[in-house]
């Protein structure tokens, strides 16, 4: 087995238990999470992934998109677009 070096931080104690929680689920830990993740910034000569601020109506807008597909009866669906058009024209 390779030598291994240990790494100490700090973090939210919430944060920790929902990612030990989402790893625990993909059969992973978080030391295994980390080592991929440093082995794609070594790959990549990068961070492996965007690092984004959202504006608030974009927020908004990925709650209510991930609320329509928790509840989707909540919601108005359409088959085709003349059926979306007939009930914009009926919405008088």
């Amino acid at each position: 087995m390779a030598k291994t070096d240990n790494i100490n931080i700090r973090i939210e104690p919430q944060l920790k238990k929902e990612v030990e929680e989402t790893l625990n689920d993909l059969g992973m830990n978080i030391a295994d999470a980390i080592t991929i993740f440093f082995k794609q910034i070594v790959m990549t000569e990068s961070i492996p992934f965007i690092i984004k601020k959202y504006n608030k109506q974009t927020v908004e807008a990925i709650k209510e998109a991930e609320n329509m597909k928790k509840h989707p009866e909540n919601y108005k669906s359409f088959n085709s677009v003349n059926e979306l058009m007939e009930d914009l024209n009926n919405d008088d």
